[in-house]
């Protein structure tokens, strides 16, 4: 069963800016857009697991820093490859200034 999980304070996550995010033995990331959204996905690029939390974003999405695969927060979908399996998504919300996942 999914439970909402507070992940952050959502002034820690800058505008076009990421954060990794542990829960239990899983990584996630959490996104902020230009338009102020937050998203979750998973933290590992599905090209290579490598972490995403150090890759650059660009409004609702998110570039490998390996391999430059670029995908779309909001949905999960890759939209570059190398990368061709989409990303896992989670509900977010924000309440008194802390960012939620439902996990």
């Amino acid at each position: 069963m999914a439970e909402w999980i507070d992940a952050c304070a959502a002034a820690d996550i800058a505008e076009e800016d990421v954060i990794r995010f542990d829960h239990g033995n899983r990584t996630f990331i959490i996104v902020r857009d230009h338009e102020d959204n937050y998203y979750c996905t998973d933290g590992l690029c599905t090209h290579e697991d490598v972490h995403l939390c150090e890759g650059l974003v660009v409004e609702a999405t998110i570039e490998c820093p390996k391999h430059s695969s670029i995908f779309d927060v909001s949905t999960g979908e890759v939209e570059t490859p190398p990368a061709c399996e989409n990303l896992h998504t989670y509900k977010t919300k924000v309440e008194a200034g802390r960012v939620f996942v439902e996990i």
